[in-house]
C-alpha cells in the first residue's frame, strides 16, 4: 500500500519541474465527500510537507451545504480544535483547468500529535483495508462512476437541462447508450478532460455514453493499492466537474437528477491479490473461487447496514426503481446486470465482482471502506451467499420479498444501530457520520419546496 503522507523530496522534484507553477490549491475531503481547502501560494508549499497546514476541525464534520453540525462534537465542545492536514503521496499535480499557472495537492488529516484522525474517511478506508492483512490478500480496486453534463443555464421554467453539442449545436433528448455520436458531441470536453488526467496520471481509459440523454461514464484501472485507487477516484471527479466549468457546463454526481431517466452510479470493482500478487478470485468457473462467494455473502450480509455510506443522501433514494439498472436488493449474479454484485464475464485471472449498489454521490473513501469491510466480514464468517440469480433479478427480488432500506431515515438508522459499520469505522467515525447526517435530515425537510406546494396548497 502506498506511504500515507509524502516525501518533501516529491514537492522539491515538482516545484524545479514546474517554475510556472504560483498557486496550490489545497483539497480535502470530508465525511460528506465535498472538496474543501484553500489556495496558497508556491513558497507555503515545502511548510506543508515539512510541517503540515493547520486547519480547523470543524472541516471535518460540516454537512454538504458547508454548515456547522454542532452535535458532532468538533464545533464548540472542543472549541473548533485544529488538526494538521498533511500531503496525500502523488497528488502534487497541475491543474489545468484552473489556469496554467496552478497546481492541486490532496491532504489527509492528522492529530498534532501526529497520529491519524479518526475522523478522516481517507484513515477510515486505510484502517479497513489494513485488517486484510490477516488473509494474507490485498484488496484491488477499480472505480466506476457515472456523471451527467448539464447546461449551465436553466431552461425557461427554470429546469436544469442537458447542454448543446459545441461541435452541432444538438440538445440530446434520446438515450443513445452507447452512441458515438453523443461521444464525438463533445469532443471538445473529452479532449481537455483527458489531457487533464494524463497531466494528473489519473489512469482514466475508456468512454461510453451511458443509459440517458447527457449521462456519461469513463472507467478507471483496477489498481494493487485500493488506498491508490480512491484517491484516483476523488481526483477524477474533481478534474470532469473542473473541466466542465472550462466549457462553459456543469458536471453532475448526483444520484437522481432527472425524474424520468436513469441515475448515475459509482459501480466498484473488485478483487482480492494474494500473496504472490495472483487474483484469488480468479478462476476458470464463471462463478470463481470459494473466496469470491466468502466476499458476495459478506456484501449482502452487510449490505443494509452500509446503505446510509452507499447513499448518503435524500435524493440518492430516488435512484433505485426496478428496470432501472440500479439494484433494488442483495442480489448477486452471473454476467448479469440486474443484480446488486454482478460477476462479470471473461477469462479467470479478471475474475471479480462489480458492486452496483453505489451511487455516484457517494464519499469514494467511504463506498470502498463499506465495500472491502463487507467482504472482510463475509472472509472472517465464511458466509454463504446462496445460489446466483439467473434472468431478471429485479422479478426475482420481488418473488423473495427482499429489498434495499427504501429511505434515507430507515438508511440511517440502521447504519447507526449496525454493531459491525461501529467496528469497521470505528467509534468515533461512526458517531460524527450519524450526527452530521440526522442534522442534514433535519435541515433537508425543513425547508418548503416548490413540490409541497404544487400537491399540497390547493388540494390540502
Amino acid at each position: 500500500m502506498s506511504r500515507m503522507v509524502a516525501d518533501i523530496d516529491e514537492a522539491r522534484e515538482f516545484l524545479a519541474k514546474n517554475p510556472d507553477i504560483e498557486f496550490i490549491q489545497l483539497v480535502f475531503t470530508n465525511q460528506s465527500g465535498v472538496p474543501r481547502g484553500k489556495n496558497l501560494r508556491r513558497h507555503d508549499l515545502l511548510p506543508i510537507y515539512e510541517h503540515g497546514r493547520y486547519l480547523p476541525g470543524t472541516m471535518l464534520a460540516l454537512d454538504i451545504t458547508g454548515e456547522d453540525v454542532e452535535e458532532s462534537g468538533l464545533v464548540w465542545t472542543n472549541g473548533d480544535a485544529d488538526y494538521l492536514g498533511k500531503p496525500v503521496p502523488g497528488s502534487l499535480v497541475r491543474a489545468p483547468w484552473l489556469g496554467e499557472n496552478f497546481a492541486q495537492v490532496m491532504v489527509s488529516v492528522y492529530e498534532l500529535d501526529g497520529a491519524p484522525c479518526a475522523y478522516d474517511p481517507r484513515h477510515v478506508l486505510r484502517r479497513v483495508i489494513d485488517r486484510f492483512k490477516e488473509f494474507d490478500l490485498t484488496p484491488v480496486i477499480a472505480c466506476e462512476l457515472e456523471f451527467y453534463l448539464l447546461d449551465r443555464n436553466r431552461g425557461p421554467k427554470g429546469e436544469v437541462q442537458l447542454p448543446a453539442s459545441p461541435v452541432t449545436g444538438y440538445r440530446p433528448w434520446d438515450i443513445q447508450v452507447y452512441g458515438l455520436r453523443e461521444l464525438d458531441d463533445q469532443a471538445p470536453y473529452f479532449n481537455d478532460l483527458y489531457a487533464a488526467f494524463d497531466v494528473q496520471g489519473i489512469p482514466a481509459e475508456t468512454a461510453i455514453s451511458e443509459y440517458a440523454p447527457g449521462q456519461l461514464e469513463l472507467t478507471l484501472r483496477h489498481r494493487p493499492d485500493a488506498l491508490r485507487a480512491t484517491d484516483e477516484a476523488i481526483m477524477y471527479k474533481r478534474a470532469v466537474k473542473g473541466v466542465a466549468v472550462q466549457h462553459g457546463m456543469e458536471a453532475t454526481f448526483m444520484a437522481k437528477p432527472f425524474s424520468d431517466i436513469a441515475g448515475s452510479g459509482m459501480h466498484l470493482h473488485v478483487s482480492l491479490a494474494d500473496k504472490d500478487g495472483k487474483n484469488a478470485f480468479g478462476s476458470e468457473a464463471p462463478e470463481g473461487t470459494e473466496l469470491l462467494k466468502f466476499a458476495v455473502g459478506g456484501m449482502g450480509a452487510l449490505l443494509n447496514d452500509s446503505m446510509a455510506v452507499f447513499a448518503p443522501n435524500a435524493n440518492s433514494y430516488r435512484r433505485f426503481r426496478a428496470n432501472s439498472y440500479a439494484p433494488v436488493a442483495p442480489t448477486w449474479g452471473i454476467n448479469n446486470r440486474t443484480v446488486s454484485f454482478r460477476v462479470p464475464a471473461g477469462p479467470a485471472p479478471t475474475r471479480h465482482i462489480e458492486h452496483r449498489v453505489c451511487g455516484a454521490d457517494a464519499n469514494p473513501y467511504l463506498a470502498v471502506a463499506a465495500l472491502l469491510a463487507a467482504i472482510h466480514h463475509g472472509l472472517k464468517h465464511r458466509l454463504d451467499p446462496g445460489a446466483p440469480v439467473e434472468g431478471n433479478g429485479y422479478a426475482k427480488a420481488a418473488e423473495m420479498g427482499v429489498k434495499l432500506p427504501g429511505n434515507w431515515f430507515a438508511a440511517l438508522e440502521l447504519f447507526a444501530q449496525s454493531k459491525s459499520m461501529r467496528d469497521y469505522f470505528g467509534e468515533d467515525f461512526h458517531r460524527v457520520f450519524v450526527a452530521v447526517k440526522r442534522a442534514e435530515q433535519d435541515r433537508f425537510f425543513s425547508r418548503v419546496t416548490e413540490l409541497d406546494h404544487d400537491w399540497y396548497l390547493r388540494n390540502a
